[in-house]
């Protein structure tokens, strides 16, 4: 069984994957949209080339677009799913998010992983490594960041949310109970309830309840609802995690059009819970 958090309300994010649209416009559209049908949080992700479709079709670069997106919402909180820790160094990433923070009035989440694209780093000239020496890179940045967002002036507007991606059971889950404020875990609703007793494990060692860490994960598959396709699954697949404990429910969502099908059935599924 997972753990049930009945006071955290559920929320709804959209991954729109930056990706497969070759005029910025339409991702800039694709934010007015989100934030026209009530989605929660609007996110990107940190890659230098498409994931799906295309190889080397069109796509742009997460923090840069997160200013835009700053700039131009007034609500919607939004962040990258996730950042890659080895594009940046980490005092600069966290000068990059309170100055995202301040543009925003206080509406960031930052999002960080590991990394784990090959091509991003290979075409990019960052050193791979491994699994191993990424997560450790990971694990040391932590610190650094939250020490740097402790030093700017000014500070941040408020505390930055972080939020971390993965489920490696002895290093990344150690690294989520100590620092995360959000957990994006990539389980299923039959691999999730194991992960999440693990992440519990982690946290009464350090002496954190592991209910002030929100659980986030994706429905609806790779890039989200198929057009034409029927939302009964998707919103069964948002009821058990949510069953589960998650309640930040997150769908893909790929140029170049944006179908936000998915995203306003889950927005009216969470207003009718």
């Amino acid at each position: 069984m997972g753990m049930s958090f009945p006071d955290r309300p559920v929320r709804i994010g959209v991954q729109l994957q930056p990706q497969q649209a070759p005029h910025y416009g339409k991702i800039r559209d694709a934010v007015r949209r989100c934030e026209d049908i009530g989605v929660d949080i609007a996110f990107n992700w940190d890659h230098f080339f498409p994931l799906y479709g295309d190889p080397d079709g069109p796509h742009f670069e997460c923090w840069t677009m997160l200013g835009a997106w700053a700039e131009q919402t007034s609500h919607i909180e939004f962040g990258a799913l996730v950042t890659c820790n080895s594009y940046r160094n980490p005092d600069l990433l966290a000068d990059m998010a309170r100055t995202v923070d301040h543009i925003s009035n206080g509406r960031l989440i930052l999002g960080i992983g590991s990394g784990w694209k090959y091509k991003d780093y290979r075409e990019y000239g960052y050193e791979f490594g491994t699994a191993g020496s990424r997560i450790d890179a990971l694990a040391a940045a932590l610190p650094r960041i939250r020490s740097r967002l402790a030093k700017l002036n000014p500070p941040p507007t408020r505390h930055i949310p972080l939020l971390i991606g993965g489920e490696g059971e002895r290093k990344t889950l150690r690294l989520v109970a100590e620092y995360a404020d959000i957990w994006h875990s990539f389980a299923t609703a039959k691999t999730y309830p194991a992960k999440s007793a693990v992440l519990a494990e982690h946290c009464a060692a350090l002496g954190r309840d592991p209910a002030s860490i929100e659980r986030s994960a994706a429905v609806g598959g790779e890039t989200g609802l198929r057009p034409g396709a029927p939302v009964g699954g998707l919103i069964g697949e948002a009821e058990t995690l949510v069953d589960l404990g998650v309640s930040l429910l997150t769908i893909g969502c790929s140029g170049p059009d944006y179908d936000l099908t998915g995203a306003e059935a889950l927005c009216r599924w969470r207003d009718t819970r």
